[in-house]
């Protein structure tokens, strides 16, 4: 086999572990808001056992010893689907990290991002155990939640083709501000993260406004206090009503900054762009960012929707993607030994 279509291969696994990644982002925000965190209460097993099929005589006995929380089928296959794709996706990032070795020679083979990410989806395991054993703490459920995206969007740019072009001086400022957009969208997507695991997504059932106010009450020194101790269970949340619309309001002014400097950086892409990927990734980034502030709205119109929840997670993950593929075309030529082949 010839080096390129070595290459050529490990461009395909990347892309495929890429969307093993986005299925486990979206099948963990299922976990999420169906409550089935902790429908397995240990791990890696559940209960003991590979397979919630497997309790089926042993019912009786489990909700004997936790009362508080009755054992639930439904629940304990969601999280016992989550692990497994998750655990097949880490075999796919392992392989990458043999292929890149064995294509060392090709000078465009990356070389280091595969071995990042192998500590990284480490990181990420410990972290599902940790949401577990540590029952759902928001920090540790929004690290995850992270962790999931970064390892989605790391395993994106191992499978874009780079251009390998010097960039214009006016795409060198757009680059500039795709960064700063990307920053805001990480910063973003945290807040997301932080709503959902504190219970704070329906603290506003209203849209433009939050209960009827332009600013309603609330407690922002108790809404973003990231450690409160061992021990506490976090399913269903712990903070009062205030802290919660608190979080989901600082969600929402978020979003307000983070589609004003996305749509300046897309349009800026889209009109300074010397090239024809580079426009449509603007073009796509763009997309996405309206298809999430419409996914965004109606999900508060809605009440909540388990389906639309879910799709605005997954939403998340496709702008993410976007502003990914944004920045992989903006690399110029004199960095491509770091951001390149290298990587």
């Amino acid at each position: 086999m010839s080096e390129s279509k070595k290459l050529t291969w490990f461009r395909r696994t990347a892309r495929l572990a890429a969307f093993l990644a986005l299925v486990v982002v979206v099948v963990g925000a299922w976990v999420r808001l169906t409550d089935a965190g902790l429908g397995c209460p240990d791990w890696p097993g559940c209960y003991g056992h590979v397979h919630p099929a497997q309790l089926a005589d042993q019912v009786d006995a489990i909700n004997a010893a936790n009362p508080e929380r009755p054992f639930d089928y439904q629940k304990a296959l969601n999280e016992m689907v989550h692990r497994y794709i998750a655990s097949t996706l880490g075999l796919l990032i392992i392989a990458l990290a043999v292929m890149s070795v064995r294509n060392r020679r090709d000078p465009a083979q990356p070389r280091i991002l595969p071995w990042i990410l192998l500590p990284t989806v480490v990181l990420q395991g410990l972290l599902g155990m940790w949401t577990v054993t540590l029952l759902l703490k928001p920090l540790i459920v929004t690290l995850h939640l992270l962790g999931g995206i970064t390892t989605l969007s790391l395993l994106w740019w191992l499978s874009l083709v780079p251009e390998r072009r010097d960039l214009k001086a006016a795409e060198r400022r757009v680059r500039r501000l795709a960064i700063v957009a990307m920053a805001l969208v990480v910063v973003q997507v945290s807040l997301g993260g932080w709503t959902s695991t504190n219970y704070a997504a329906a603290a506003c059932t209203d849209f433009p406004t939050c209960q009827d106010s332009w600013w309603p009450q609330m407690d922002f020194g108790n809404a973003f206090v990231l450690w409160r101790g061992l021990g506490i269970d976090y399913e269903g949340g712990v903070l009062d009503a205030p802290a919660r619309v608190a979080i989901h309001y600082a969600h929402r002014l978020g979003a307000y900054i983070v589609t004003v400097v996305l749509l300046a950086a897309g349009v800026a892409a889209w009109y300074r762009a010397q090239t024809r990927p580079l426009r449509l990734a603007a073009i796509g980034m763009l997309a996405a960012l309206a298809l999430q502030l419409l996914i965004g709205m109606n999900l508060i119109w809605q009440g909540w929707p388990l389906w639309l929840g879910t799709a605005h997670n997954a939403g998340a993950a496709v702008l993410v993607l976007a502003m990914v593929t944004l920045l992989r075309f903006l690399v110029p030529r004199s960095e491509a030994p770091r951001f390149g082949s290298k990587l």
